[in-house]
């Protein structure tokens, strides 16, 4: 069995990642970039699915031995894991320089008292995990797997051998004493790459980690929860584009057992708005101005082909397909990759690309003038999709419905685009201006009637259904209504009162357990972590701020020892589900961090 989500560590090198447990297995790792195929895949499977592992060697023990301790390196992302032993202590320190040429993980095993007896166990499977490679041993002493376009190079001074398809290392460690070990992909059809130096890889990498935090503006209360935020978001950025993907994972379930299991590993247009507005407002311009730009390259104008996600490279096509030899997580099946909610029709993405665009703008990122064409052509098909029936924010898989959160965000972007002309960002044909200052109102109209239960005080999940979904509470983040009016105001406490979990969390919206729910799917999931987040930046800003403050601090605690947060919250196994680690809880944590901090006069934004 893989280990429980939360005791995986994130490393990576900004194109791709890997998850590395408590007992120093690299369970999940895709090379050589986020959404290539996986090279270890124990994570959905078994470790005959591929793993490296690195860590104490003892006759008695029966299973690998958990790390005593572990940290991340201050302001980094370079994982440190301690074992203690009865002969002595050993630490291991695992990361993935930023790349300059071929993907690296490197791992360097130290003792720090005594002696202590070590493993590497190295099981390469290709192609999720079902293809054994070709493995040979060069006259250097490298170790060399081959399966079709991709190989491995495994750099390191410990004597290996090959027993039963996978690769050893047994050796000691005494104090004061180093083993590396260097893990390099290449295409297969080209020379060698280059023997690493492990030593000079950790110090690039903690040089290149230390600069960038130091970066950081923010110097209010939980400071180190958001900095860890902004580093997991740094290290889920696709460097050569800017794109950021939502996990480096796929098919963790929402669920244990269940099948709510979905590829993540791709960029989605709504994480921008409150990605930018976290990355403006601690100092890191440059990444929002990638990620602006990546956004305008993706959607490059085709206004009628727009997308809610796209990869990290902007490829449109994300066929999804189901891996019947994977067992999944905990048996989670089916195991999915590639995504089918690509093509869905979602409303409310106009109106998170605009207040995105609106937001860029207004910081200064370019380019402005394509952006600004860019937004016109949104709006203008918009105009002509925007009241029809549309999949939602949630990607349901059943019925389209007129959902209230894509109405209220397609009055968004009417409103922004409306503010963009206006402030001379642009221009536009005589009289369509007033044609969307009429199409604004009339859209606002029509959410407040059909949208709005008057006999509960709350605004719903659809026209004319009982449900509610968390997604109304971003509504007064986009100024559709005052976060004072009343309508608000009860919609949120509607919301808490009935999609809160006993812990005070919340789920996105109602679920069926074994029937087919409102989204078209069987099952339940958890808490969704992004919403609970949501409920903080709400009852901040209708003045509650103690009660905000309260539900802030419960969620930190859920994330794992490392500060990393999953999709969501198991409010009945007290454990994290779904992708791993998710930026769509980190973005919502850094939200609600800021806009808290913003209430308190006596934070400093340097």
């Amino acid at each position: 069995m893989p280990a429980r989500i939360e005791d995986y560590a994130l490393i990576g090198d900004m194109q791709t990642a890997a998850l590395v447990s408590r007992d120093g297995s690299i369970d999940s790792m895709c090379l050589p970039r986020f959404d290539s195929s996986a090279v270890f895949t124990h994570l959905l499977g078994t470790e005959d699915h591929g793993f490296w592992r690195i860590g104490t060697a003892h006759p008695s023990h029966r299973t690998a031995p958990s790390a005593a301790r572990r940290r991340y390196l201050p302001g980094t992302l370079i994982l440190e894991s301690k074992w203690d032993t009865p002969t002595g202590r050993v630490r291991v320190t695992d990361c993935m320089p930023p790349r300059d040429g071929t993907p690296q993980t490197v791992r360097i095993v130290e003792g720090t008292a005594g002696t202590v007896a070590m493993r590497s166990t190295l099981r390469m499977r290709f192609d999720y995990g079902r293809i054994v490679p070709w493995v040979t041993t060069t006259d250097e002493g490298r170790l060399h797997a081959v399966a079709g376009p991709d190989s491995l190079w495994l750099d390191t001074s410990a004597t290996t051998y090959g027993q039963d398809e996978t690769s050893y290392a047994d050796f000691t460690v005494r104090a004061g004493e180093r083993v590396a070990f260097v893990l390099s992909w290449h295409p297969s059809h080209q020379a060698p790459p280059p023997v690493p130096d492990a030593g000079e890889a950790l110090e690039a990498t903690e040089k290149f980690w230390s600069r960038w935090s130091l970066l950081c503006t923010y110097d209010g209360p939980y400071r180190d929860a958001l900095l860890r935020s902004l580093i997991t978001l740094k290290a889920l950025t696709y460097a050569p584009t800017g794109g950021i993907v939502a996990a480096p994972t796929a098919s963790l379930p929402e669920e244990i057992g269940g099948g709510r299991n979905w590829d993540y590993r791709y960029t989605w247009l709504r994480d921008a708005a409150i990605t930018l507005s976290s990355l403006l407002r601690t100092g890191y311009r440059e990444e929002a101005r990638a990620w602006s730009a990546w956004l305008v390259r993706a959607v490059a104008g085709d206004a009628e082909n727009l997308q809610i996600m796209y990869g990290i490279a902007g490829a449109r096509s994300l066929g999804e397909v189901e891996f019947d030899w994977l067992p999944g997580y905990e048996r989670s099946r089916p195991v999915r990759v590639g995504n089918g909610a690509a093509h869905q029709l979602q409303v409310d993405v106009y109106g998170e690309v605009a207040m995105t665009l609106h937001a860029a703008r207004e910081a200064g990122l370019g380019p402005a003038e394509t952006a600004a064409h860019l937004q016109v052509k949104l709006v203008e098909y918009l105009e002509r999709v925007r009241d029809q029936p549309d999949d939602g924010i949630w990607e349901i898989r059943g019925p389209r419905r007129h959902f209230v959160h894509s109405k209220g965000m397609a009055w968004a972007a009417m409103d922004r685009t409306i503010t963009l002309v206006e402030s001379g960002g642009t221009t536009v044909d005589p009289g369509v201006l007033d044609r969307w200052w009429e199409l604004r109102d009339t859209i606002h109209a029509q959410v407040c009637e059909h949208g709005f239960d008057s006999a509960r005080g709350t605004f719903t999940q659809s026209y004319g259904s009982p449900e509610l979904d968390a997604s109304l509470l971003l509504l007064p983040q986009t100024s559709f209504l005052p976060p004072t009016d009343p309508r608000v105001i009860g919609t949120i406490r509607a919301i808490q009162h009935e999609l809160s979990t006993p812990d005070g969390f919340l789920l996105r919206y109602p679920s069926a357990g074994s029937a087919v729910g409102v989204d078209g799917l069987e099952g339940d999931e958890g808490a969704f972590l992004a919403c609970s987040f949501w409920l903080v930046d709400a009852l901040s800003m209708i003045g509650c701020t103690g009660e905000a403050r309260t539900l802030l601090e419960k969620l930190l605690a859920l994330g794992n020892d490392l500060g990393l947060l999953s999709e969501e919250w198991d409010p009945v196994r007290q454990h994290l589900v779904g992708n791993f680690p998710q930026a769509f809880s980190h973005v919502a944590m850094c939200d609600s961090i800021l806009r808290l901090a913003a209430e308190d006069t006596a934070v400093r934004v340097l």
